[in-house]
């Protein structure tokens, strides 16, 4: 089982967490967001954090709520991140649901996609194809587009859509494919015309609502999904990631949905992806398995 931590992020750091909370820096804007996977006291005191932060995330609901101001902040601003070759960049702002417009922890899949993408671009005169699921703002379909892949964008939020459109352009990228679709969906009706992808990746929510008010809920279809999707997915040069992040679902879940569907294919591993914050605190945010 491995850990993983981006290594690489400049424009992003955690600071520290705990009492259900976290605070992060985001390019010059300092964040506290909620955060139910940090039960543990906090290394800082709220004075400390106070001190540092631009704005605060109140939440109102299960889902939503809003932010206090604690100094003066853009209502958009941008960060990078660059490694390997890659530089890709992202539009943040302050959302009503507490997101910001990326997923930092992320970037260890944005790694992974980036060079086994590359080493089949160089290994094949094929021009190696990628499908991102449940794709948000697009960080995984930035990455394959600039390891020279042909990239698929699937999500079913036109607004989030939107948005990755705008990282694409600031990412001096071009020519993704953009479909608003529910992913089960859309993944289904590839696989009757028979379509075949290099690289795959998803990272489904716990729950979701698609574009023509499909409902999903995690453990009930992601089976399906990944047993879809497993008829997708090139026997050689094949990169996948299955990304969770759901309180309670252990790493070998993940496992066995990749040993279940992928008999013929090798290098299947699993783990956990964390954030290591400044104070040496270890954030857990999800679990994910990958072949390639």
């Amino acid at each position: 089982m491995q850990l993983l931590t981006p290594a690489h992020w400049k424009d992003y750091e955690l600071l520290d967490c705990g009492n259900f909370m976290k605070l992060e820096r985001f390019g010059q804007y300092v964040l506290i967001r909620p955060e139910p996977q940090a039960v543990w006291e906090p290394v800082m005191n709220t004075k400390e954090w106070q001190q540092q932060a631009h704005a605060e995330f109140m939440q109102k609901g299960s889902y939503s709520g809003e932010w206090k101001q604690l100094k003066p902040t853009n209502k958009n601003w941008e960060i990078a991140y660059k490694n390997a070759g890659m530089n890709i960049r992202f539009k943040l702002s302050l959302t009503g649901f507490k997101h910001v417009g990326v997923f930092p922890e992320q970037a260890v899949n944005w790694d992974f996609i980036y060079e086994t993408m590359k080493k089949a671009a160089e290994g094949s005169a094929e021009k190696p194809s990628f499908l991102n699921l449940f794709a948000y703002t697009g960080g995984a379909s930035l990455a394959a587009k600039a390891a020279g892949a042909d990239t698929v964008h699937v999500d079913s939020v036109k607004q989030v859509v939107s948005w990755a459109r705008e990282n694409m352009e600031l990412s001096n990228l071009d020519n993704i494919r953009w479909t608003v679709e529910d992913a089960l969906k859309f993944v289904k009706r590839e696989v009757k015309r028979g379509k075949k992808y290099h690289g795959i990746a998803m990272d489904p929510p716990a729950y979701g609502i698609g574009a023509n008010g499909e409902r999903w809920k995690l453990e009930e279809q992601i089976n399906e999904l990944i047993a879809e999707t497993a008829q997708l997915l090139h026997e050689q040069n094949a990169c996948y990631i299955l990304n969770c992040y759901s309180l309670g679902f252990s790493s070998l879940v993940v496992a066995n949905l990749l040993d279940r569907h992928f008999p013929n294919h090798q290098n299947k591993n699993h783990g956990e992806i964390f954030l290591k914050s400044r104070t040496n605190l270890n954030l857990p945010l999800g679990v994910v398995g990958r072949i390639g």
